[in-house]
């Protein structure tokens, strides 16, 4: 059995959680989200935790048994707390700005680069406008849409130009050596 599929999802207070056969619903403060998983795992509610149980000895049972734990417990801290990730943006000219709720990237292109937050995930640019914060309940969506705006211009080995993650390393080459006469 799955480690992680034997520990309960504590429910926080101010947290819903409903549970129809092998859909999962949960109501918090910052949003609601839903996940239907496959019908491979059981969940029962005792008091203010949620267990989550394979009904077979099948591998695909075993496999999703600890992944539909992990589900669930990011369904509950998102709605409870959120997730957020941060991105900054290194080079000379390069920088960020918000337009309603879009975020519009200048990164040394000849155009800007418009991008739509998904439902539930919201954009924040720091006073230089070099930093940008991604925040939303759905942790899938907040690190997908991380993804795509690193993806915009990702850094380079040479200069370090380019939208990185915060406390990303990016390793520096060293570049042509001088020229030898």
């Amino acid at each position: 059995m799955s480690r992680i599929g034997k520990m309960p999802v504590e429910i926080p207070s101010g947290v819903e959680v409903e549970i129809k056969g092998a859909h999962f619903r949960v109501k918090g403060p910052k949003g609601e989200l839903e996940h239907t998983f496959p019908p491979v795992v059981n969940f029962t509610m005792k008091e203010n935790e949620v267990h989550v149980e394979p009904t077979s000895d099948e591998k695909f049972a075993r496999a999703m048994h600890g992944t539909a734990r992990a589900v669930v417990n990011n369904m509950v801290v998102g709605v409870n707390q959120g997730f957020e990730k941060e991105l900054q943006i290194e080079g000379v000219g390069y920088r960020a700005e918000l337009q309603g709720n879009n975020l519009i990237l200048n990164v040394g292109y000849s155009h800007s680069v418009m991008i739509e937050p998904p439902a539930g995930v919201t954009f924040e640019v720091g006073e230089r406008n070099r930093d940008i914060t991604v925040r939303g309940s759905d942790k899938q969506a907040v690190g997908q849409i991380s993804a795509e705006i690193r993806k915009v211009r990702p850094p380079e080995p040479y200069k370090g130009k380019g939208i990185r993650y915060k406390g990303e390393l990016v390793r520096k080459k060293a570049g042509k050596a001088g020229k030898a006469i």
